[in-house]
């Protein structure tokens, strides 16, 4: 068997457009999803002997489609615009182990405030017990009411709680938000609350499907000055939506004149920025961004996808906002009120 996890999440994929069977249709997408984590290469297991029913979400009849998959694609496995450029965990552990890329902390956490299944004090903790400096919280704003979006005052409200959780820790935490954007680059906040913030995402959530150029809706999110860093910019799905498109090139030169960064959301369905685009950010120098998107404390393990695909890249880390000290961060993101 020479096909990687990737090329088998493919093929998984496929089978699953193509199966009648409910029961069997969900089972291989699950396994197509678990594809993407586990943590070694399906095709050493077959070297050594070992079955593949000892990875996650396979089973009997799953080990045996995957055979028979692996088998039947000789000419290659190139998943479509809809599934192309996500890494799997193996590629990004092995990334990392030929470059070494240390960050001080995750900028995209939620939590129970917005629409994360952790409540705040658990999040403070994991991030403490990952090994992080410092953190920050990032709940969503009230233009997207289906996320449990915060208005003003809740956000208030939520300062005193991130206060207390990081007492309560012994860990720094910073205020954050990802703040939602409309077409025309404006936020959904009032200035003077957001204000009180260390550092704003802006983030689009909606008309994400749209197939012609954005590139001016970018630079009208980049120009609104309280937006620090661009989340999920593309706002791709794995297998749902492609996401957008743009100047990329003009978008991370604007970026870097204005001095904001652009987020790797390491969430492993989001994956977004991608390597091929990371390549182009790299080349302009503009500031970048890692989020593990997390809303659960198992999810911020999802941070690797984000530093395995600046690493790959070859993101260095003085261009990687993460790596900044706390204080440092912050005036960054305060140059951008003035």
């Amino acid at each position: 068997m020479n096909a990687t996890n990737g090329d088998i999440a493919e093929l998984l994929a496929r089978a699953a457009g193509e199966e009648k069977d409910d029961q069997r249709r969900r089972a291989l997408r699950r396994a197509s999803h678990a594809a993407f984590h586990w943590t070694v290469e399906a095709a050493d297991l077959v070297a050594r002997g070992e079955k593949l029913t000892v990875l996650p979400r396979v089973g009997p009849w799953i080990a045996g489609e995957i055979e028979r998959l692996v088998a039947e694609a000789s000419d290659g496995v190139t998943p479509p615009a809809i599934r192309q450029g996500f890494l799997t965990r193996t590629q990004v552990v092995h990334a990392l182990e030929e470059r070494p890329l240390a960050v001080r902390c995750d900028l995209q956490l939620h939590s129970t405030w917005s629409d994360g299944h952790s409540t705040l004090d658990a999040m403070v903790v994991a991030a403490r017990d990952a090994g992080y400096e410092y953190m920050l919280i990032t709940d969503h704003s009230k233009g997207l009411p289906i996320a449990n979006g915060m208005d003003e005052d809740r956000l208030r409200s939520q300062w005193t709680a991130i206060d207390a959780a990081a007492a309560a820790a012994s860990m720094r935490v910073l205020r954050g938000i990802e703040m939602n954007i409309d077409p025309h680059g404006e936020g959904d906040m009032e200035p003077d609350a957001l204000a009180g913030l260390d550092v704003v995402l802006g983030a689009f959530h909606s008309a994400l499907r749209l197939k012609d150029d954005q590139t001016e809706r970018y630079l009208a999110a980049l120009r609104n000055p309280w937006v620090d860093v661009l989340a999920h910019p593309r706002g791709r799905m794995y297998n749902a939506r492609v996401g957008l498109t743009a100047d990329w090139p003009r978008v991370f030169a604007e970026a870097r004149a204005l001095d904001k960064a652009v987020e790797v959301d390491g969430y492993p369905a989001r994956q977004d920025i991608d390597v091929a685009l990371l390549h182009i950010a790299a080349e302009s120098g503009v500031r970048i961004s890692l989020g593990s998107d997390s809303h659960h404390v198992v999810d911020l393990d999802y941070l690797v996808f984000a530093r395995g695909a600046a690493a790959m890249a070859g993101i260095p880390e003085e261009r990687i906002i993460n790596c900044m000290p706390a204080d440092e961060l912050i005036a960054w993101a305060a140059q951008h009120r003035t």
